[in-house]
């Protein structure tokens, strides 16, 4: 018994770990779950006015209805559509009917429509309003002088184009002729299922090897 307290106490161990990691997982897995409906359901609520200060941490996603004008100037943001293929977000400052400055996410041009005219002026908007969180570590820095970005950086944007840091992602337009709006998702990152298929997984094998351990051990 003695030659085989060892591996059981070590294969005990390990495999307690690893299960208490899936279940923890688990946990996660049913949160995000939650957390994707509940925002998914408020986004297709009814649109409600622009919030006299709408911060990321309570409107995130919350659907508004705007009236006011597209102004000249725009951020080209890369981009990609599945069927389309490269190309570009077309970010733009509005000016509402009170007078306040936003940015707004128009939608999707090719990349041969990068810096073609498009149509601005008044205009109703239906979308959501979206704090975008793209930027990795290895994200490179976004190109302001020649007007090519890689990442949606909200303070930069309304920086550049002397903005309120809030930023809408168009759904529906009035103006007719101006890009793709792109629908806006739940864009919460839930790989969960995987790390818990994960984590069984290399529970079921510390099990197994600790199995083959004890057999050597018990015949030699």
């Amino acid at each position: 018994m003695k030659r085989i307290l060892g591996p059981l106490a070590f294969g005990a161990i390990g495999c307690a770990i690893l299960i208490s990691l899936g279940v923890w997982q688990m946990q996660r897995l049913a949160w995000k779950k939650d957390l994707i409906d509940t925002t998914e359901r408020m986004m297709s609520a009814q649109p409600i006015a622009l919030p006299e200060a709408p911060t990321e941490a309570t409107d995130e996603y919350v659907p508004v209805s705007v009236e006011g004008f597209i102004r000249e100037g725009e951020i080209h943001v890369l981009t990609t559509q599945r069927i389309a293929g490269p190309g570009f977000r077309i970010i733009a400052p509005f000016e509402t009917n009170e007078g306040r400055r936003i940015l707004v996410d128009r939608g999707y041009v090719p990349e041969e429509q990068k810096d073609a005219e498009r149509p601005i002026g008044a205009a109703q908007l239906n979308g959501v309003l979206h704090w975008p969180d793209e930027r990795t570590f290895d994200t490179p820095e976004n190109d302001v002088e020649d007007n090519y970005w890689l990442a949606r950086d909200v303070d930069q944007m309304a920086e550049v184009l002397g903005t309120e840091e809030v930023m809408i992602a168009v759904a529906a337009s009035s103006i007719e002729g101006g890009p793709q709006p792109v629908p806006l998702t739940a864009a919460y990152h839930n790989r969960h299922l995987e790390y818990v298929i994960t984590w069984f997984g290399l529970a079921l094998g510390w099990a197994l090897m600790t199995g083959v351990w004890v057999v050597a051990r018990l015949k030699d």
